[in-house]
């Protein structure tokens, strides 16, 4: 045959150099090779048969190539290029993997030498409609019958072959075996194409999983990775399970081989992290990947390959619960991270990658993965004495399914204790006794390893029990993780490593707590768990700080009967170590938000009055300021408390000035209430809030009614001065600054009030939905406001008086 290009059947062929036609590898192990040395009928035989890696497939080619060739046409050229390049190429068509589709089938049982004439002639043998499925080892048909009967396995497929010269049959794939050779017909070029390349994947993940279920050599297995790899990369295939299938092969041998060097360990990493870029690794795989980080946290892998791994976990992961281990990956990732020489300086940095450098983290499931690891961890501390104490599995085996049937004794709430200080001897001086009896002490009991308290759901009583180390009793999480206040030593001795994780953690959540948009999100994931770690101190401190209403509000309890970090905090709680610094600033920013209302004064006075007063003897000027609002909004009915709550006011110099202030606010306010004075006011535009408490100021307005502040300047801080007027009915904010905590306020003061207008104010539904509570309105106007629908509907169900209502220009309208 001579070396130029000679016309054969209709098809040109062209001899390629030798030293290009070398460099071509088949599938796995380079089964043949084009030389250029082969006699005429090995090159005449490939002509018609071209093998899978060497002829240009349909869906390599151009854009215009890749369109169905007009009827009577069936040629396609392309010239010889490598297949990486045909694959990557921006023309290249893409496909979705099959597992099951419809196709006619034709097997031909003759010799290869002779299937040229068959496929040429006019007279091919019959078809049959099969609806086939490609299982992980085989090519089977729903309807096991005729040319079907039996499971084609790949392993007998000894070729793969797209059919496309003249008079060959339109859109068929040939398949190659010993006795023959099986013919698919497909509908459309496309899915001619979607069914080759389907194919030729699952023949060759089957080999590769045969190649590697037993692997000799780790060198050549090494290749098989690569080589496996690449194939992944270059498939025209778009399939999830085309990245994934190669890592459970990989994950699989690596589960069944523990005995590889280190040196093979980072050789693998190093093979398989292309895939991992656009990949979660396998449960499995993520093992691996852990023990690599535990033995060798220092390795130039963990933070070359790992660190877009653990990347990718954290911005697309959506829930750890159905992946535990790849939270397990993550956790010993950063702690490898922390083993380096710059430690936490270097995890800081990783926090902060994964934040960005913007003031706006543009990746939403960052914050709630890093605190579901970080929370995992830090109970991992615990785990071994918890389990201790618990007839429960394990974390450990759990997460690997072994979880067992055991029989559970009724839960009985069990709280650390630090050990019991002595008692100092007993001393004559006198101090106030608290208004509301702080709840006694809980008694403690040694044991023989640590000090525990058991308690019961009885409030009368609290029986004693010596517990022991081994005890079967089921403590809950949060109580197992309390500890007392004011006190140094614990009773539980963590061990070394287990503290190193506790700090790494803790200073995590430090560090996200320093993020202004994280926060809010942050306030409302962390439960309250107090852990005896100063770093979680700083962030219930920055959540006390942060004046949005959003993070100050998560330090409230949840619902009734659960306590949340206000509670926990406060002097006698069990998280409080500091005489209630903590607690007192906490009070302090709720009490300069909307929570400046006699709910929340309420709540203090039942559960935390005792507390507020030892703070404000001791001259807490927010402490003093709270007992002076519950004196002045009538919070305490018992004469008794008042006349306590009033010497402790006069007991340091502080209280004693705020109320004498209070005491002349009072006299104003009888002044201001006395009857007398217009019944009708409208203060004129541009008032301000000074303008008006200068008014109100002037005499009395007992006999008030209808105070008009339309189109003035007045804001949500003259509703001080509004609730003072006790016979106001009607009340105009047209045009107002007035907002919700304005509202807030008025709802719980001015009963009495019949008509309001909010027309073009900035309230929301958040404010809008404390009127529920002003049972006498029979008119309301919030046009022009931004009112929902569903919270008309709720103020319409919730009003039975209102009878005239403007929403135009709402949602609700």
């Amino acid at each position: 045959m001579p070396n130029t290009g000679t016309p054969l059947f209709g098809l040109e062929i062209k001899r390629q150099p030798p030293d290009l036609i070398q460099r071509r590898r088949f599938s796995l192990r380079g089964i043949m090779d084009f030389n250029g040395s082969g006699g005429g009928n090995e090159l005449h035989n490939n002509q018609f048969y071209p093998s899978e890696e060497s002829k240009p497939l349909l869906g390599e080619m151009s854009a215009q190539q890749q369109q169905p060739p007009p009827e009577g046409n069936n040629n396609h050229k392309a010239g010889p290029c490598s297949k990486r390049s045909l694959l990557h190429s921006s023309s290249g068509m893409r496909y979705k993997l099959l597992q099951e589709g419809d196709i006619q089938v034709c097997v031909v049982k003759y010799p290869r030498t002779f299937l040229s004439k068959l496929l040429t002639s006019k007279f091919l043998r019959r078809w049959e409609p099969h609806h086939l499925t490609l299982t992980d080892s085989s090519l089977v048909s729903a309807t096991p019958t005729g040319y079907m009967e039996a499971p084609l396995s790949y392993s007998t497929i000894e070729d793969l072959q797209l059919l496309s010269w003249d008079n060959a049959p339109k859109y068929c794939v040939q398949l190659s075996f010993p006795g023959g050779t099986v013919l698919l017909q497909a509908a459309n070029s496309y899915l001619r194409d979607q069914w080759f390349h389907s194919l030729q994947w699952k023949k060759k993940i089957y080999k590769y999983r045969k190649v590697l279920n037993n692997p000799s050599r780790w060198d050549v297995v090494l290749k098989e990775i690569r080589a496996l790899v690449d194939m992944a990369l270059t498939s025209p295939l778009q399939d999830e399970s085309i990245h994934q299938a190669p890592l459970h092969i990989i994950s699989t041998l690596l589960a069944e081989n523990t005995n590889l060097s280190a040196q093979d360990h980072e050789n693998i990493i190093v093979a398989i992290a292309p895939l991992l870029e656009n990949n979660h690794p396998p449960p499995d795989l993520c093992e691996f990947f852990c023990k690599h980080c535990r033995e060798r946290p220092r390795s130039m892998v963990v933070i070359e390959v790992f660190t877009p791994v653990v990347q990718r976990i954290l911005k697309h992961n959506m829930d750890f619960g159905k992946c535990p281990r790849l939270r397990l990956f993550t956790q010993e990732y950063i702690l490898a991270l922390n083993e380096l020489n710059a430690g936490m300086e270097v995890v800081k940095k990783f926090i902060h990658s994964m934040h960005g450098p913007t003031g706006q983290c543009p990746h939403p499931r960052v914050l709630p993965n890093l605190v579901a690891v970080c929370l995992a961890a830090i109970y991992s501390c615990y785990e071994e004495f918890i389990n201790s104490r618990d007839n429960s599995p394990s974390l450990k085996e759990i997460r690997n399914g072994c979880q067992q049937q055991s029989e559970r004794k009724p839960p009985m709430p069990l709280r650390l204790l630090r050990p019991e200080p002595p008692t100092p001897p007993p001393t004559t001086t006198l101090s106030p006794p608290p208004a509301l009896p702080l709840s006694p002490p809980p008694s403690i009991v040694n044991s023989s390893e640590i000090l525990v308290e058991l308690e019961r759901n009885n409030n009368t009583t609290n029986t004693l029990r010596k517990a022991p180390a081994e005890g079967d009793s089921e403590p809950n999480l949060i109580d197992c993780l309390l500890v007392s206040p004011a006190l140094n030593a614990l009773s539980i001795q963590l061990p070394a490593h287990a503290d190193r994780v506790l700090g790494c953690f803790a200073l995590i959540l430090k560090m996200l707590s320093d993020y202004d948009d994280w926060r809010p999100a942050l306030a409302s994931l962390l439960q309250p768990i107090p852990f005896p770690k100063e770093e979680l101190k700083y962030v219930i401190q920055r959540f006390a700080e942060d004046p949005r209403q959003e993070v100050h509000s998560c330090l409230l309890s949840v619902r009734s009967g659960k306590d949340g970090w206000f509670q926990l905090y406060s002097p006698g709680g069990v998280a409080c170590d500091d005489d209630g610094e903590l607690f007192a600033s906490m009070v302090h920013i709720l009490m300069g938000s909307c929570y400046k209302t006699k709910k929340f004064l309420l709540s203090l006075a039942e559960n935390k009055l005792g507390p507020c007063m030892l703070l404000a003897l001791r001259g807490n000027q927010t402490m003093v300021e709270i007992l002076c609002l519950m004196l002045e909004y009538n919070i305490i009915e018992n004469k008794d408390t008042q006349l306590q709550i009033i010497s402790t006011l006069e007991s340091t110099q502080v209280g004693l000035r705020m109320y004498e202030q209070l005491c002349d606010r009072q006299r104003e306010l009888k002044e201001l209430q006395r009857k007398g004075g217009p019944t009708r006011l409208t203060l004129p535009s541009k008032s301000t809030d000074a303008d008006l408490a200068r008014l109100l100021s002037s005499g009395s307005f007992g006999n008030l009614e209808n105070l008009s502040l339309a189109f003035t300047n007045v804001t949500s801080a003259c509703a001080e001065q509004l609730i003072k007027l006790p016979s106001l009915k009607q009340l105009n904010l047209w045009s107002t600054q007035f907002g919700d905590a304005g509202l807030r306020l008025l709802s719980e003061h001015l009963a009495c009030l019949q008509v309001l207008n909010l027309c073009e104010t900035p309230v929301t539904d958040a404010g809008l939905l404390s009127l529920s509570s002003m049972k006498s309105l029979c008119s309301l106007n919030m046009n022009s406001t931004k009112l929902t629908a569903d919270t008309y509907e709720d103020l319409k169900a919730k009003l039975p008086n209102l009878k005239e209502v403007d929403v135009r220009y709402t949602e609700a309208w």
